[in-house]
């Protein structure tokens, strides 16, 4: 008889194992699936799932109608109100002209992982971390200005810019870098591969950025706006012909 409950314990206990259930009164235990990059989670661990910009897209379309939020200058978070016309620059709004004085424009927010375009400019994901946030609101103070070959390169202030000029003036924003880069110095810059929220696409003549989901580009190229200069663009259909690199961490 003591064998035979003995017997049955012991089954018990590995049939709960192998389900991973809990006996009457225990404590529960919480099942977690594999953690990223495949390794076991500690037991009773959320597993947490790292957001991925996407690079490349079908489509071209950059409308948008959903909330629009802005940082204002004490920190706090409040609803956008869009400019009903160009001259409609005021405290009130937070809008400001593609093209104005960098300390005009608006840090915007959108809800999600995704970053948006409003009226020309970039809203940043608020569940981006900072560094991003920064890269994605310092391009906002150059959108709109000419392209000029070389410019951003003497110095990170310049009345136009070029294509690297553009992508060292962005990461600048966030403190990532601290002198301009060309496309050369790009394609050995940081980290390999495709990054989590920024990716930087580099060859020996030509350097543009992928920020959650948008493109900072000064070429039109699957942009139908055709137009030249740094502006936030459409994710290209492929990024063929360049080499891919990632600030670290990001």
């Amino acid at each position: 008889m003591l064998l035979s409950m003995l017997f049955l314990a012991v089954a018990s206990a590995s049939a709960l194992a192998a389900t991973g259930g809990v006996a009457a009164g225990g404590a529960s235990a919480t099942v977690t699936g594999p953690a990223v990059g495949g390794a076991a989670p500690t037991a009773g661990a959320p597993v947490v799932k790292k957001p991925h910009a996407p690079i490349t897209s079908k489509s071209t379309s950059l409308a948008y109608r959903g909330p629009i939020y802005e940082k204002t200058a004490t920190g706090q978070v409040v609803p956008y109100l869009t400019p009903q016309s160009p001259s409609e620059v005021t405290s009130s709004t937070g809008g400001s002209v593609v093209g104005v004085a960098a300390d005009t424009k608006p840090e915007l927010l959108v809800p999600g992982a995704t970053a948006r375009v409003v009226n020309g400019l970039a809203a940043a994901p608020m569940s981006a971390p900072p560094a991003v946030q920064d890269i994605i609101w310092s391009g906002n103070q150059i959108i709109g200005l000419p392209y000029i070959y070389g410019g951003g390169h003497a110095s990170f202030i310049s009345p136009g810019y070029d294509c690297s000029g553009t992508v060292s003036y962005a990461l600048h924003g966030a403190d990532l870098i601290t002198t301009p880069m060309d496309s050369s110095e790009f394609m050995g810059w940081a980290s390999g591969g495709i990054g989590t929220w920024v990716t930087i696409f580099a060859n020996g003549g030509h350097a543009y950025m992928t920020v959650a989901g948008l493109r900072l580009d000064t070429s039109p190229v699957d942009d139908p706006t055709d137009q030249n200069g740094p502006r936030w663009r459409p994710l290209r259909p492929g990024n063929p012909g360049f080499t891919v690199r990632h600030p670290t961490g990001l």
